[in-house]
């Protein structure tokens, strides 16, 4: 006897594959189109960064193993050979969330996902640039609401796991979908497909600290092409797995909002509330770095000036001290000491934060424990994450003690790149112009490819400009 769909509740699933199917270019706002743009060079940027990262090269080498050598329709970034597209999107996404350097959604990493599928199935099937961008906003607008409706319940203990990469194949299967022209069905039949697909919540990276954390944003970009290309070869029923609280919402949370699927949708673009990353660390580490870069560029401030760095209010579970050093890049980049240290001791942000030698370095260690919390209540991340989605950030004060008795103070909450207080093009040009410079020796080179990104909708195939994103 078959199983009884009954319980379905409501149309959430069509409406998003019908959004999703429908939505053009020429209807999005202005600013939403240029967000998109910024954002995408953002993604590609901390991705380019990656290069001189060690397991850049690993993750770069699954990918051509996994594809049984070179060939394909899709280009390894930083590598520039082709494999498949999910070949492709796997590889790109581990590099995408690599050096935390990309954006930050109330609900994790949506650009580590959106933006590597988008490319490899953009070059495949040969779209132009003004596809790409509206599969961009398809993939965060699904991707958010979907985070938002399987949220866990207020109070619920972070640590008990959090499904950051869990939800992320929405990310990841919808400009997929897009662009490769599924229809409204087969779209519904994606989402479907990617539902079956979600991890179950872990803790295992915030416990472990392992940089395989950033591999999981790599599977779940393979996952969601797959998804996409299954669901276009043909597959029966599957269909509204949104909709079954059983089918999806009640395996990651005891309190599912299902109201979130349809919010606002087609009104309220949730890509305009994105947070993108000044620096390569933590969110939550963001702020405290922007206020003591600051302050040591203001003041010519140099290692051997500092007494003594406090923080406060803290941060909590982010202001680990490791004497010995830091056995991961995640490790360090979760870690405001260490974030602190690394700005102080070179300001020029980059992958050389990371390497083993700095990972270990006397000098920024020796820093790095003189960087204290201060006697404010420290911010809960369930606390911080309200602020975000509220519009505003934590505030905090960084005050550094000189040698010589100076006492060097200053506060903020919302530093460049939050959606308050969101770069100029000018700054994600910069930006990117620093970052691609660890893959990119020319510099003609660089500023042709901020050319094409800033003119992406001009690009009337997107596999003719991809030399833009190696070596």
């Amino acid at each position: 006897m078959g199983f009884s769909v009954n319980h379905l509740e409501g149309n959430a699933t069509e409406q998003l594959s019908r959004y999703t199917k429908n939505l053009k270019y020429d209807n999005l706002p202005a600013e939403v189109i240029e967000r998109a743009k910024m954002i995408n060079m953002h993604a590609l940027a901390a991705a380019l960064a990656a290069n001189a990262a060690p397991m850049s090269g690993r993750a770069i080498a699954l990918g051509k193993q996994c594809n049984g050598g070179v060939g394909g329709e899709s280009t390894l970034w930083i590598d520039g050979s082709k494999v498949s597209m999910a070949n492709a999107a796997f590889s790109n996404g581990v590099l995408c969330d690599m050096l935390d350097w990309e954006d930050c959604a109330w609900t994790g990493h949506p650009s580590a996902g959106v933006i590597p599928v988008a490319w490899a199935a953009a070059e495949a099937s040969h779209k132009s640039g003004k596809e790409l961008i509206a599969a961009i906003v398809a993939g965060y607008e699904v991707y958010t609401r979907v985070a938002m409706a399987v949220q866990p319940p207020k109070g619920w203990d972070y640590f008990k796991g959090w499904g950051l990469t869990t939800w992320q194949i929405f990310a990841c299967s919808t400009p997929a979908a897009k662009l490769l022209d599924l229809s409204e069905e087969q779209i519904n039949q994606a989402f479907g497909l990617s539902a079956v697909c979600t991890t179950i919540p872990s803790v295992l990276h915030h416990a472990t600290m392992s940089d395989a954390y950033h591999y999981e944003h790599g599977f779940r970009a393979k996952d969601g092409i797959m998804a996409a290309m299954v669901a276009k070869s043909g597959i029966e029923n599957f269909m509204d797995a949104l909709d079954d609280p059983y089918a999806f919402q009640y395996h990651l949370t005891s309190s599912p909002a299902p109201e979130w699927y349809t919010r606002e949708l087609g009104e309220t673009y949730f890509i305009m509330k994105t947070l993108c990353k000044h620096w390569p660390a933590n969110m939550w580490v963001q702020t405290p770095l922007e206020i003591t870069y600051n302050l040591v560029v203001k003041n010519g401030l140099r290692p051997e000036d500092i007494k003594e760095v406090v923080l406060d209010p803290p941060t909590q579970g982010r202001m680990a001290v490791r004497e010995e050093g830091y056995s991961s890049i995640t490790q360090a980049q979760f870690s405001v000491p260490f974030a602190l240290a690394s700005v102080i001791c070179d300001p020029h942000a980059g992958p050389q934060w990371y390497s083993k030698e700095r990972l270990r370095d006397p000098r920024v260690l020796h820093i790095a424990k003189k960087v204290k919390g201060g006697t404010g209540k420290p911010h809960q991340l369930e606390e911080s994450f309200g602020l975000f989605k509220a519009g505003s950030h934590p505030l905090k004060t960084v005050t550094i003690t000189t040698n010589d008795g100076r006492v060097l103070t200053e506060s903020m909450d919302c530093h460049p790149g939050h959606p308050s207080n969101m770069m100029s093009r000018e700054e994600f040009c910069d930006r990117f112009r620093l970052q691609a410079s660890f893959t990119m020796d020319s510099r003609d080179k660089i500023e042709h490819a901020v050319d094409v990104l800033c003119n992406i909708e001009k690009v009337k195939d997107i596999a003719e400009v991809t030399d833009i994103l190696h070596k």
